[in-house]
């Protein structure tokens, strides 16, 4: 989902910058043509950089525009045409100040509406939550204009107000159902609050007024994340399916597509998306331990183990990955390999009872009892014992000969197990006939 938020974030951003130059463009300034030189002279400059915009020479219109604001630096709307004029040039920090210019000249007047609106969008980019406050007004003065709207519930949404964004997202599909941006936009939001049902009714209806380009594989992948949400993995995978049918390269959607079937037991198809994301790239981290993990399940320990050993070198610090490995030589009956990952993931997570259980079990099988037993008395003070370690601890006093501390704990067992049909209830119990007999003789 991260990476969808991301990708969503820039995707909004082409699409302001599109929509700006043909959106708010500059004002006419015309005037009629007064008899005195100065008048005159006004006039020429206005006409100039008219035509200079007309023909997109922007460079000139700004110097005709700053040239006119030289002799009559009180004239709002040219103070908006040349702010505009910077934003064709892509200067934003004078484009800022040109339309701060013109609002300060006549705030209150609805036809600064424009400049409000440039002057947010200008801000979007770098300080939404600056953007705000212009847009705001941009929308009072334009109140049924669904893209002024729009564009201060992209600015709330980007300011982390995901709530009053949604609420403009709203009324701006109330006065435009049929927008593609408005309607991505608030299904986006919904999704962003955790809104998962409204955001899939949200991008479902997004995807009905037939998007294509980046807006179509954002619907689609918005609709899986807004499914995963729902905890629809089924739906969510066929979702990301047909993104990956729009977006194949997309190698981080493919190892999440792959995790969802996992986590719907279709291993092999599973396997395949993995596949399919390796042949686009090396497999990082997350791809590996899926894949290990489909060789465990399976019992494929030989293929698990190279795997596994990548992803160490990859994450040598991650105990997860350690341990799997460890875990796949005690299945292997390789019993030092097996130790010396698991020793490895306790040292890094020595808090970690179950770490610690499984290094105690791997010392046992290794024939280490003694070491296993001094595992055994670390454990015993995190926690209780339950009935199998103390099968454990009996076995491994017997094999050490120590029959008395053996028949302590076999008793020990037989008092917490409650499975009477276990192999480790027989042998107890037959060794505690043995050992007690034994016992008496050697008082004798």
């Amino acid at each position: 989902m991260a990476l969808f938020l991301k990708s969503f974030a820039g995707y909004t951003l082409c699409l302001l910058f599109g929509a700006f130059l043909c959106a708010q463009t500059p004002s006419s300034t015309k005037r009629q043509v007064r008899p005195d030189a100065a008048a005159q002279e006004l006039n020429r400059l206005l006409a100039a950089a008219e035509d200079a915009v007309n023909h997109q020479d922007f460079e000139a219109a700004v110097k005709d525009y700053q040239a006119y604001l030289a002799k009559k630096p009180d004239d709002a709307s040219v103070h908006y045409n040349l702010g505009y004029t910077y934003t064709a040039l892509e200067r934003p920090d004078d484009a800022k100040a040109e339309y701060e210019r013109a609002i300060a000249l006549d705030p209150a007047n609805p036809k600064m509406a424009p400049a409000y609106r440039n002057l947010g969008m200008t801000l979007l980019a770098k300080d939404p939550a600056a953007a705000v406050e212009p847009l705001e007004r941009a929308a009072e003065f334009q109140p049924q204009d669904p893209r002024a709207k729009w564009l201060l519930g992209t600015a709330l949404e980007r300011s982390g107000k995901i709530a009053p964004a949604i609420e403009q997202f709203q009324a701006a599909q109330k006065l435009d159902s049929q927008d593609v941006e408005i309607s991505a936009s608030l299904a986006y939001a919904l999704l962003s609050a955790g809104r998962f049902q409204e955001a899939e009714a949200a991008y479902r209806a997004t995807l009905s007024l037939h998007p294509d380009g980046a807006p179509l594989r954002q619907a689609q992948l918005g609709l899986a994340n807004s499914l995963v949400g729902q905890k629809k993995l089924d739906e969510a995978a066929s979702e990301w399916g047909a993104y990956l049918q729009l977006a194949p390269n997309d190698i981080a959607v493919r190892i999440e597509r792959a995790s969802a079937l996992v986590d719907l037991g279709r291993n092999d198809d599973a396997l395949a998306e993995l596949d399919r994301a390796a042949a686009l790239g090396p497999e990082g981290l997350e791809a590996l331990k899926l894949r290990s993990q489909i060789y465990w399940e399976r019992k494929r320990y030989d293929d698990a183990i190279p795997v596994l050993e990548k992803a160490v070198a990859l994450a040598p610090r991650d105990p997860n990955v350690a341990d799997r490995l460890g875990s796949v030589y005690l299945e292997k009956k390789d019993y030092p390999n097996a130790l010396h990952w698991l020793v490895a993931a306790y040292d890094i997570n020595p808090t970690a009872n179950d770490l610690l259980a499984q290094v105690i079990e791997a010392e046992y099988l290794n024939k280490n009892y003694a070491v296993a037993l001094s595992g055994l008395d670390a454990l015993s003070k995190r926690e209780e014992l339950p009935a199998a370690s103390w099968y454990l601890r009996a076995t491994c006093y017997d094999k050490l000969g120590q029959l008395r501390e053996a028949l302590d704990a076999y008793q020990r067992f037989l008092q917490l197990n409650k499975d009477e049909n276990s192999d480790m209830y027989f042998v107890s119990t037959s060794r505690v006939r043995t050992l007690t007999r034994e016992l008496k003789d050697k008082k004798r």
